[in-house]
């Protein structure tokens, strides 16, 4: 085997492990990031990233031991790297489109679990192979780093040392540095560089492969060129803002009417702000039935998830000498609910996880908003009969708690259901309206007396108007909630899974439709209907 100069040293491959560990886990929470936005963020997207990347992995142990044995040049791992480096720079300019093909393709060969398959699909076809190389690594440099067998242990416990460490610092620097500083386009540009700066040390000091080495310069040069945008929705025109937090996709869209947040690009919107005032058309306006039950003239309302203000600002509307606090885990969020949806300034904001918020204070209000539920990500603690049983604790006396649940689900052992059982398993009086013309579903709940009777016996109080108009439609549609035995706990709360299953159904019914379009139309008719 021929000798090269950079190798004389052994820093130079525990330095190759090191970076080796650190990308890996880049690119595993990049991955989540790139994901986000077509399938969410929830407890099961994170299983099928972590699945494949572990296959992908062991895939590549194993062929790196065998290709180790047979022929141990380290030129050939370290065009390995170079390769899965390229590979992963190309991701920001070329795997939102992959994720969008191969969702088209899912349209017309899977009926159930879309989501979970489209998934799944879009991760091995992009992270796969790349991983699959990186996984080769370890085996490789083993053979390289072994002298004899005398210290074959201390040195395979160095190159795991340097492994793991490197994949701690790749956990926290991704999180809390490059992703909310400079996105996750830059975070996977960043880290392949990295990779690719210890390809071409290794093939510049050897003076080998100089060609292949170029060649892969430029084409790293060009995926960071039209690699650094940000727009995941880049079906999207003139957005007001697109960004990254430590927590989620976000995006500002504005309008005549309207300037509205989402969190996610195929899942709607978690907030609205109407430029001429008044009521949103949304679930909002079913909420604020909540301050009209409590019958107090100025309640203490509490909104979890407050999002960047819309019920809010809505109470402080509708309620003169309301008192209004909000509970914000990102702070991006409320960053932008400053600058671009007229927050209220005494709309007091905590930057803080809901639960723990309730847990760390003793006040109490009269209404508490739960809007803390996004699509199939439902925050498990915020979901339990512990937590039901908090909110009970932190409502005054005729308190009303109202609850946002996203997806129209019925059903035995429904998501929605689920939460019914075990709100009813706390309050002693529950009833949910059906948000006319979207999948909303507002849950009102009582410390005592009828949520229905009390806003009848308080809708007389209000003067005519759209919010007395908007409570009779309330109040037409309300339904009384009969517990079961479906509860959640901090134990066993599933809801990932009942969530998945509920959004399964609903895009199966819209899958239904995008095929009669092909079948009557073909492939024009579904551009024309998407145009």
């Amino acid at each position: 085997m021929r000798d090269y100069p950079i190798l004389k040293s052994k820093l130079f491959l525990y330095l190759t492990e090191f970076f080796a560990g650190v990308s890996v886990m880049a690119v595993e929470l990049g991955a989540s990031r790139l994901l986000a936005p077509y399938f969410s963020s929830s407890q099961i997207v994170w299983t099928i990233i972590i699945g494949t990347i572990m296959i992908a992995m062991a895939l590549g142990n194993l062929y790196g031991g065998r290709a180790a044995d047979k022929n141990p040049d380290p030129a050939l791992l370290y065009r390995r790297i170079l390769i899965a480096a390229v590979w992963i720079a190309a991701i920001p300019v070329l795997g939102k489109y992959i994720i969008m093909g191969v969702t088209a393709l899912l349209i017309f060969t899977v009926s159930n679990n879309f989501l979970v398959v489209a998934a799944f699909v879009s991760c091995m076809v992009i992270f796969v192979f790349p991983l699959f190389l990186l996984g080769t690594v370890t085996p490789s440099l083993v053979k390289s780093t072994v002298e004899s067998l005398d210290d074959s242990g201390r040195t395979v416990g160095r190159l795991g040392a340097c492994n793991t460490i490197g994949s701690i610092l790749g956990t926290f620097l991704p999180t809390f540095v490059t992703i909310p500083t400079v996105g996750t386009s830059v975070t996977f540009l960043l880290f392949s560089g990295i990779l690719l700066a210890i390809a071409l040390a290794f093939f510049l000091s050897a003076k080998t492969k100089l060609r292949t080495a170029v060649i892969c310069l430029i084409l790293f040069i060009l995926c960071a060129i039209f690699g650094r945008s940000t727009a995941f929705a880049f079906w999207e025109e003139d957005l007001t803002y697109e960004g990254e937090s430590v927590y989620n996709y976000l995006q500002v869209k504005e309008d005549e009417r309207s300037i509205v947040l989402s969190t996610n690009v195929l899942f709607g919107v978690q907030s609205v702000t109407m430029k001429e005032g008044g009521l949103t058309g949304m679930y909002y306006d079913y909420a604020l039935a909540a301050p009209v039950m409590c019958g107090k003239e100025a309640p203490r309302v509490l909104v979890l998830g407050n999002g960047t203000g819309t019920y809010a600002r809505q109470c402080l509307d509708y309620f003169p000498g309301a008192s209004v606090e909000g509970v914000e885990i990102d702070g991006r969020i409320t960053d932008l609910a400053w600058r671009y949806f007229d927050l209220p300034g005494e709309v007091q904001v905590t930057e803080y996880d809901g639960r723990a918020f309730l847990q760390a204070v003793d006040t109490k209000y009269d209404v508490i908003l739960v809007d803390a539920y996004q699509d199939i990500t439902i925050p498990f603690q915020m979901s339990s009969v512990e937590f039901f049983t908090l909110v009970r604790e932190h409502l005054d006396e005729g308190g009303v708690m109202a609850v946002n649940m996203n997806m129209h689900s019925d059903g035995e052992g429904s998501i929605n259901e689920s939460l019914c059982d075990t709100i009813a398993a706390v309050f002693p009086t529950a009833v949910t309206a059906d948000v006319r013309g979207n999948t909303n579903r507002e849950l009102f709940a009582c410390v005592e007396g009828d949520p229905a009777e009390r806003l009848a016996e308080n809708l007389a109080k209000l003067a005519p108007g759209e919010l007395r108009g908007m409570m009779e439609t309330v109040g037409a549609r309300l339904i009384p909630v009969t517990g079961g035995s479906h509860v959640l706990t901090d134990d066993r709360a599933p809801v990932e899974v009942l969530g998945m299953r509920a959004i399964d159904a609903l895009i199966s019914d819209e899958l239904v439709w995008v095929r009669g379009i092909y079948e009557r139309e073909g492939l024009r008719g579904l551009i024309e209907n998407f145009a």
